[in-house]
């Protein structure tokens, strides 16, 4: 059962009908590589900033929430009030992003940071990302460290939002190229089944299916159906930096099997980011909007309530006295 301050929040960065549509600009390392491939240490934190500001200035009013990170983007928007104040935020958790082996990561909270914090700057949500697979050698390691969140987020009445990113056991060290093995589509239901029974309000999930090498749509619904039954709380698919093209046809499929919408981040402003500055104000009008405005919909017409997966408190008058 959710607690009550839960359910606001949950409420907060949901649309109506309880269907996550969310903007996710907290990337780092892999916000530098789009933005600077050959050398993604020379991008600047104002370069990161602006970019990510910009984002949410032009898309945000779209979005039940957006996912910032606490580096280059929290602080910054919360100042220089570039959220509207009926958008609310998540906020990321980890040290890093994407980068380092997903052989051997350990997960780390952001030295300095932490959930307490979050929630004091306004944070609706916290975001944790996880290189996991439930058979590597620091599985447990991660499950301890997500444990340890679950525990603060409750302490905070502050949802979690836990971001697991599988891998391929002994496959390249990039975890960007590593996420297609074979066996993917149980590595995703396994680790949602196992993570979510550790206590995270909603899952932030991979498509279960490689869609470069399967386009049989029935297997993508068969998947879904799969990981729907697997999670034991609310599912938001993730984009993890593929065309716009494939995520749209994913949140299709992802929400019609049971999941409460989408988090979107590279798919939707990869090609915004990337292009000169001088030619963005154009593509947010008709390219980067629109395609938030179509994936809302679709979320929003087939996403399931994700008040549906749990027992919402109930409070008599003098409820007050005991909380």
């Amino acid at each position: 059962m959710l607690s009550a301050g839960k359910v606001r929040r949950l409420s907060e960065v949901s649309s109506t009908g309880g269907v996550f549509n969310i903007l996710a600009v907290d990337h780092r390392d892999s916000m530098r590589a789009v933005l600077m491939p050959d050398n993604p240490d020379g991008v600047t934190p104002r370069t990161m900033t602006d970019t990510k500001l910009d984002l949410v200035e032009g898309v945000g009013d779209l979005a039940s929430a957006v996912l910032l990170d606490p580096e280059y983007s929290a602080f910054q928007a919360v100042a220089a009030r570039a959220l509207r104040g009926d958008t609310a935020f998540l906020c990321a958790l980890e040290a890093v992003g994407y980068m380092g082996d997903p052989q051997a990561r350990v997960t780390t909270v952001l030295e300095g940071w932490s959930v307490e914090k979050a929630a004091r700057v306004g944070a609706s949500g916290i975001k944790l990302l996880l290189l996991y697979r439930p058979d590597s050698q620091v599985a447990a390691d991660q499950e301890r460290l997500v444990e340890e969140v679950v525990a603060e987020c409750a302490r905070y009445e502050i949802p979690l939002f836990l971001e697991p990113v599988s891998y391929e056991a002994g496959g390249p060290s990039s975890p960007g190229n590593a996420q297609h093995g074979s066996d993917r589509r149980a590595v995703v239901s396994e680790s949602a089944r196992r993570l979510g029974s550790l206590g995270p309000d909603v899952l932030k999930l991979q498509f279960p299916v490689d869609t470069s090498t399967d386009d049989d749509r029935s297997s993508w619904r068969d998947a879904c159906a799969e990981l729907d039954e697997a999670s034991p709380v609310p599912w938001a698919l993730l984009s993890g930096g593929g065309t716009f093209e494939s995520f749209r046809d994913q949140v299709r499929i992802a929400c019609e099997g049971g999941a409460s919408g989408f988090v979107v981040g590279r798919a939707l402003w990869g090609d915004y980011v990337t292009a000169p500055v001088e030619q963005r104000q154009r593509l947010l009008e008709s390219v980067v909007r629109p395609r938030f405005a179509e994936l809302t919909h679709i979320a929003i017409d087939t996403g399931t309530d994700w008040a549906s997966r749990f027992d919402l408190p109930s409070f008599d008058e003098g409820a007050y006295a005991e909380y």
